[in-house]
């Protein structure tokens, strides 16, 4: 299944191939990979939280972890702390 990401002025999504390991390939066992995953936005101030956290998903089924707010864009230089929280929130829910 091929992930999309909808962004501000592309008329299409952006399609995230799936990466050439199957998804069940099981993850390391010696490391742990984390991913500092951007989130989709709606516009400049809003994020579409169901996109964001499917992107999320799209990467543990692959073995990856999520490194939260550890992107500088969810560190106080894109996301105010309010928004950083809820995303850290919702995708430790999901995570689950």
């Amino acid at each position: 299944m091929t992930a999309q990401i909808r962004l501000p002025g592309r008329a299409e999504p952006l399609e995230i191939p799936e990466p050439g390991w199957a998804s069940s390939y099981p993850p390391p066992s010696s490391r742990r990979v984390f991913a500092a995953a951007h989130v989709a936005a709606v516009s400049a101030t809003e994020i579409d939280w169901e996109s964001t956290l499917r992107f999320r998903e799209h990467l543990w089924r692959h073995g990856f972890g999520v490194a939260e707010a550890m992107d500088t864009a969810q560190r106080g230089m894109g996301l105010p702390w309010a928004q950083a929280r809820e995303l850290i929130t919702l995708s430790a829910a999901r995570s689950r």
